[in-house]
This record gives C-alpha cells, sequence and structure tokens, in this order.
C-alpha cells in the first residue's frame, strides 16, 4: 500500500475541495471512493473543515467556500520547506499571492497563489500534517495536471519557483509537458487549446485513481454528478474527466489499461 509521511520541496503533497455544501460533497464521495470525512478539529478553530480518509489513511480535504462568488473546485497543494520563501519567489517570477502565508494551528503552514496564467494553488510547508498519507493506488490522488493558456511561461514561472525542470513529450495529438524534481516527475502541464471551452479558467487538475474507469463515472452519474468527457484509453491509462454535483470537476483514472496493455 503507497503511505507517505513525507513529501520532497517541489511535490504536489496534498489536494482540497472548496465545496458550497460540505455535507452533500462528503456523501459524493464517500459514495464514490468509499472516503469517510471527519472535523479536522473543534469547528471553531478549523472553520468547519473536514479531513477525507480511506481506510484510516488521510487522502485529502473538505472544506466550506471563504468567499462568495468562489467556485467549488479542487486545490492542488505543492510542499515546500518555507511558505514565506516560495509566496516571495512567486510574487518575484510574476505570481500573485491571494493568501498572505499563514500558519494552520499546528498542522503546517499555507499560502494561495495564482501563477501568471491564472491558475491557482496551494503551498504547504508541513506541520503535524505532512500531506497525503496515502497515495497512487485506487481512491487517492496519482497525478496533478497544470492546465493553461500559456504553457511556456508557466515553465518559466514553475522553474524559478520550485526550480522545476521540464521534459515535453508528444502525447494524444499534441505536447505535454513533464515537471520534474531533479529526475522525478512531480507534475504534469499542457496548453488548454480547443480541448477546453473558452470560458473554462486555467486551473490545477486532479487526477483520482479507480479500479475501473468505466464503472466509476457510471456511478459518478448515479451519484448526481456529470461525466464531461466519456472515458477513454490513452498511454497513461483508461480516464474520464468528471464533476461531482456542486461542480467541481476532477478526472478518475485506471493507469492499469492501456493503449499498450491493449485493453
Amino acid at each position: 500500500m503507497p503511505e507517505f509521511s513525507e513529501y520532497p520541496p517541489g511535490t504536489p503533497s496534498w489536494v482540497d475541495l472548496g465545496s458550497p455544501d460540505v455535507d452533500a460533497s462528503a456523501r459524493f464521495y464517500g459514495g464514490l471512493f468509499g472516503w469517510e470525512a471527519a472535523e479536522a478539529g473543534p469547528p471553531e478553530e478549523t472553520g468547519g473543515y473536514r479531513m477525507f480518509t480511506l481506510r484510516g489513511k488521510q487522502v485529502a480535504g473538505l472544506g466550506p467556500l471563504q468567499q462568495e462568488g468562489q467556485p467549488p473546485a479542487w486545490t492542488t497543494y505543492i510542499a515546500s520547506e518555507n511558505a514565506d520563501q516560495t509566496a516571495e519567489k512567486a510574487s518575484g517570477a510574476g505570481g500573485q499571492v491571494f493568501m498572505p502565508p499563514f500558519d494552520v494551528l499546528d498542522a503546517g503552514r499555507m499560502t494561495i497563489i495564482a501563477d501568471p496564467t491564472g491558475s491557482v494553488f496551494g503551498v504547504w510547508q508541513p506541520g503535524r500534517h505532512t500531506g497525503a498519507q496515502l497515495a497512487n493506488e485506487p481512491g487517492s490522488f496519482a497525478w496533478n495536471e497544470l492546465r493553461t493558456r500559456d504553457i511556456g511561461a508557466a515553465k518559466s514561472f514553475y522553474n524559478a519557483v520550485f526550480g522545476w525542470d521540464v521534459d515535453t513529450q508528444d502525447f494524444a495529438g499534441g505536447q505535454y509537458t513533464m515537471f520534474k524534481v531533479g529526475d522525478k516527475v512531480v507534475a504534469g502541464g499542457m496548453d488548454m487549446g480547443d480541448m477546453f471551452p473558452a470560458e473554462v479558467p486555467p486551473h490545477w487538475g486532479v487526477y483520482f485513481v479507480v479500479e475501473d474507469c468505466d464503472a466509476a463515472a457510471a456511478k459518478v452519474r448515479d451519484l448526481g454528478g456529470q461525466v464531461q468527457s466519456e472515458p477513454m484509453t490513452t498511454s497513461a491509462g483508461r480516464m474520464a474527466a468528471v464533476a461531482d454535483p456542486q461542480g467541481a470537476a476532477f478526472s478518475i483514472i485506471d493507469p492499469t489499461t492501456t493503449e499498450q496493455s491493449g485493453s
């Protein structure tokens, strides 16, 4: 079982959901992934934040929306040794710091940033909470993908802030960027192009592993969500883009079923 107690700086380490109805979201993801949701602490201290767990391991977070007009969305958090320094680097590289770094009780220190292309992400400096305790297996996140309308500007920004190197490859008729920390691939990136409607803003997408993509997509519908793109088989796995009943988009992937596998 792929369990994690730490993440190297520059690696996506956590994902959480901002929802207008946390109870409904807890029910949906419980039905889809088998997650349980519990209060992260006294609500007056945590703002109602909850932890999703799978088999007792923390896999994701859930909280109410913080601002009027804020859309429901999943947020990717990237590990940092020093959130304050990361925020300074981001600002100097053309990013926008939406939330200045602040302590989250003794769990860690965080900030929310938009890169120069408009994609929003979080930075997490671990304290007691080091990130997802379970990843890369069914019911947990396995991949974080930047979707932007200016991949060139994004490459420069993330290199300046996190030291990410890039490896651009041909994929699905276009080009796909692998972001690397040293020799390890930590995230992906792509130009949105015509694949996304013009009204869809640049964003970080999250992929959750499932055992059967088609069955999971059907369950999304049964639970009141939407399948935005039907399951398709690629060299990375069989995947689909979906959204929960509140409108938060995410992707599901079965990495065992690939074009190479002949399935």
